[in-house]
């Protein structure tokens, strides 16, 4: 538990300086950062490292389809107001990533930890955390992380029991039901823009009814729980009713959205709305997302999206027509093999725009977007798309390997 501040036995020590000479010799060589890794080699050594690094901290997991990494910045921001925090600030998720951050958090009042949705409850076991922040869930790496109704039966068992104060969005019913196994839940009203993977009820399978803002099952009861915190414009409204606005450097209602859960996260740790909102002002871009950036005499906005739901946010910020889009889709293993998701995003919205398409699996998504009817030019390159793009800055949308390897070609 957070205030225990046992030292680490003779055995966590060693796995820890194993970890991280295992990281430096990985980051030598210029594979990347070396957390995984050395994230690795640590737990090898000692399995419970884990529990034993977050002891002495107040520690908050977030989880999401989409959102996590920035949600998890944000709620670093703030808590930064009342002491000093370790995160895995890059999205390293699984267990190994976030054993190196925590690694390095021997001073740390809190620990904000970004986790990958298959790992939730495992972390949550390990790390015994104050709060969990529990955001969305939708269809992403299908041939990974299995059916989004699995996942939500998967949370709702780990988290029974669980003591951690549950902050989670009201308005998407697979978390609902996700956290609806837990004594202690703050309810967030952050919005739900994409609802295809909820228009059947998580708890008997019957057609969920969504008049306006609202959700019901009409056949077992199951609904939207009141909400406590609401994300209302360019505010959000605490539990006493007050609204606080939200001034943020990123883009779009879903960071709006994050911000909300954020700053109900903070409220737990006794941070102040106000001061929450204020810190996360000084959030410009989260691990090269939303950067902008020159490349070859042009700006491009760098934008990742993943999944469905997060093209479907995506399209809502990118700058209206006559804009260049370019964009870059990869099927390695970080992103997911199998392509099938392209056709349940809504290209069409990109119509009036000029579309260069690149990346891994390019033609798969010409395909999909000569089915809906766009123009488009496929490009054997980024310096290619960027050179045919009509004037202006240029919005590049690309899936998670493909956006790095953007990064990695305009050197950011």
């Amino acid at each position: 538990m957070a205030g225990n501040t046992e030292p680490l036995s003779p055995r966590a020590k060693l796995a820890v300086t194993a970890g991280k000479a295992a990281a430096a010799v990985s980051r030598a060589a210029g594979r990347g950062s070396g957390s995984v890794i050395g994230g690795k080699v640590a737990l090898k050594l000692d399995p419970d490292l884990l529990g034993a690094l977050a002891q002495h901290l107040d520690v908050v997991l977030v989880s999401a389809t989409n959102g996590k990494t920035t949600t998890t910045r944000l709620i670093a921001e703030a808590l930064r107001a009342s002491g000093p925090v370790v995160s895995n600030a890059l999205g390293a998720n699984m267990p190994a990533g976030i054993t190196s951050a925590l690694a390095g958090g021997s001073d740390a009042k809190y620990g904000v930890i970004e986790v990958d949705e298959k790992y939730l409850a495992g972390v949550a076991r390990d790390v015994t955390p104050k709060v969990i922040a529990l955001l969305n869930l939708s269809r992403d790496q299908l041939d990974r992380a299995a059916e989004t109704r699995m996942l939500a039966e998967k949370w709702r068992e780990g988290l029974q029991g669980s003591k951690a104060v549950i902050v989670a969005n009201c308005d998407d019913p697979l978390i609902v039901w996700s956290a609806s196994s837990s004594q202690n839940v703050v309810w967030v009203a952050a919005g739900q823009e994409w609802k295809d993977d909820a228009w059947s009820c998580p708890s008997c399978g019957g057609v969920m009814q969504r008049p306006g803002d609202d959700w019901f099952c009409g056949e077992c009861g199951f609904r939207r729980p009141t909400p406590s915190w609401v994300l209302s414009g360019d505010h959000v409204l605490d539990p006493h009713g007050s609204a606080w606005p939200i001034h943020l450097q990123l883009p779009g209602r879903a960071n709006k959205a994050n911000a909300a859960t954020s700053a109900a996260v903070a409220a737990v740790f006794g941070v102040p709305p106000q001061v929450a909102l204020e810190r996360m002002y000084q959030v410009q871009a989260v691990a090269g997302r939303y950067d902008v950036i020159t490349f070859q005499g042009r700006e491009l906005r760098l934008l990742l999206a993943k999944n469905p739901a997060g093209w479907l946010e995506t399209f809502s910020l990118i700058d209206p027509p006559p804009t260049p889009v370019i964009l870059s889709v990869n099927a390695r293993g970080a992103d997911g093999t199998d392509t099938s998701w392209l056709w349940d995003v809504d290209y069409p919205r990109l119509a009036g725009h000029p579309i260069f398409v690149i990346g891994d699996r390019k033609l798969d998504l010409a395909v999909r977007l000569e089915v809906a009817g766009l123009d488009f030019r496929v490009c054997e390159t980024l310096d290619e798309a960027v050179q045919l793009a009509p004037p202006g800055q240029i919005e590049l949308i690309a899936n998670y390997t493909a956006f790095q390897d953007v990064r990695r070609r305009v050197g950011n």
